[in-house]
């Protein structure tokens, strides 16, 4: 059984730093409402009428995920460079498939199978497998995992007030 848990232990930890960059942005949120949210996009409208990422993708989100993930990654061993990293990449995955809903004409917080997760989970773990000791069958049990966890989580969070919508 240990030969199991330390096989997967880089997946396990790389799971646990998504959802912890994956679920910062909603603590700080609990914690100050909108006190120091301040757009990313700084409320830039594009030439296609519609905002850059939009008003729920904040500087603010995006530090507590880098901080917090720095802290947890710290103390599983990988060090805050990895974690800032981490989680950095979490959130440019995340911006990135804002910015393609935008495009698509997709209002904030909606909903976008799988661009949901996968270039959040993707982007840090691809980057830096090698420090996170991740071989491509790892990073696909991952990217796997998280989408399979966001979907059955949220509702739940949802739920519980956690979150404000069900996905």
């Amino acid at each position: 059984m240990t030969e199991i848990v330390f096989y997967w232990q880089g997946v396990i930890h790389a799971l646990l730093l998504l959802l912890v960059a994956n679920g910062a942005p909603v603590v700080a949120y609990k914690l100050f409402g909108r006190r120091f949210a301040w757009p990313v996009d700084a409320g830039i409208i594009l030439s296609d009428g519609r905002p850059l990422f939009g008003r729920s993708k904040t500087w603010r989100g995006i530090l507590s995920s880098i901080g917090l993930v720095s802290a947890v990654s710290w103390s599983m061993g990988y060090g805050v460079t990895v974690g800032a990293a981490f989680g950095g990449l979490a959130m440019i995955g995340d911006l990135s498939a804002s910015y393609i809903k935008r495009r698509q004409g997709m209002l904030e917080s909606s909903r976008a199978r799988g661009l949901d997760t996968i270039p959040e989970s993707l982007l840090p773990v691809f980057v830096l497998k090698s420090q996170l000791a991740l071989n491509r069958f790892d990073i696909a049990a991952v990217v796997l995992l998280f989408f399979t966890i966001e979907e059955f989580v949220s509702p739940i969070l949802y739920r519980l007030h956690i979150r404000k919508h069900p996905y």
